[in-house]
């Protein structure tokens, strides 16, 4: 056992400045990186996998309406919300993931369920949901993970024929590494504003917004899925640290200045089986946080001394 073990966080990277930030809103999105660390935390500190950590971290982001995951998760073109999350264990690279969930509260959860039970790795619509019921997974009415201001969020998109390509509205991500040197990763979210047609951004995706890997580094992203997708992000990101020999923030801000070359933007949080760790974006500000035995510490934007 290294003794070692960390917790990084984030809950979204998007378009919002410090001069139309909504403080009373920062102040409450930051309460809840805080409980989420704390949740995930407690777990590392008394051994606990990092499977266990991130997925504990998740559930209470997914449970928060400041982030767009769980509830609180943007809505689609046709007004419903389509809830896509993916675990991923770094010790022996299984994974589950799920994409397009109308009644299960838990996403995060049914893909740690899917992880450790489901013959396959990947579920989506409403053959995810009827794999979680089988579970015994709570279902709930879609209506249940709406909030008020993200149906006016998609009435203004609507009304100006657009959708919502500046992530003002956070993807939720965990990663972590435990006492044993394992790494885990988790990502959660509902996507883009206004999508359409069963429209599956990175987050779910296996390589491209989630990745864990012992030899390397877990990874969760957020931002335009799009680019992270054709980048495979994540992955790259393990890559570079595990082929190419790159230093985890080498790496990581290698994968986001290709991604930006290509017309993306977005950031990503990383850990190493070291406890190394390394985060980045290219937009104005990034949710985040990082735990350990020393403490929690939030950030919001680049100046900000989290670590």
């Amino acid at each position: 056992m290294t003794g070692n073990w960390k917790l990084v966080i984030h809950g979204g990277a998007g378009a919002m400045g410090v001069a139309d930030m909504d403080r009373e809103k920062e102040s409450s999105a930051l309460d809840g990186l805080d409980e989420a660390m704390a949740a995930g935390g407690a777990i590392l500190d008394s051994g606990g996998s990092a499977l266990d950590a991130v997925e504990a971290a998740a559930r209470v982001l997914e449970e928060d309406p400041c982030f767009n995951a769980g509830r609180g998760s943007v809505l689609a073109h046709d007004g419903h919300i389509e809830l896509d999350a993916a675990l991923m264990d770094g010790a022996t690279r299984r994974a589950g993931a799920v994409a397009g969930l109308r009644t299960t509260r838990a996403p995060i959860s049914l893909a740690r369920h899917l992880l450790e039970h489901g013959p396959h790795v990947f579920l989506s619509h409403s053959g995810g949901d009827a794999f979680a019921r089988t579970a015994g997974l709570e279902q709930v009415e879609n209506r249940w993970f709406e909030i008020p201001e993200r149906r006016r969020q998609l009435e203004e998109l609507l009304a100006g024929g657009g959708f919502d390509d500046q992530m003002k509205y956070g993807t939720i991500g965990a990663v972590a590494v435990d006492m044993n040197g394992h790494v885990a990763a988790a990502t959660s979210t509902g996507g883009l504003t206004a999508k359409r047609w069963g429209r599956i951004g990175d987050s779910p995706l296996i390589g491209a917004g989630t990745y864990a890997d012992d030899r390397a580094a877990a990874i969760s992203a957020t931002g335009s899925g799009e680019y992270f997708i054709r980048a495979v992000a994540t992955h790259e990101v393990a890559a570079r640290v595990r082929i190419g020999g790159e230093p985890l923030q080498q790496a990581l801000d290698a994968v986001l200045a290709d991604i930006k070359a290509l017309g993306g933007k977005g950031g990503m949080i990383a850990v190493a089986p070291s406890g190394k760790m390394a985060w980045g974006f290219t937009t104005p500000a990034m949710y985040r946080g990082v735990a350990d035995a020393s403490g929690r510490r939030v950030a919001v934007y680049p100046d900000d001394a989290a670590r």
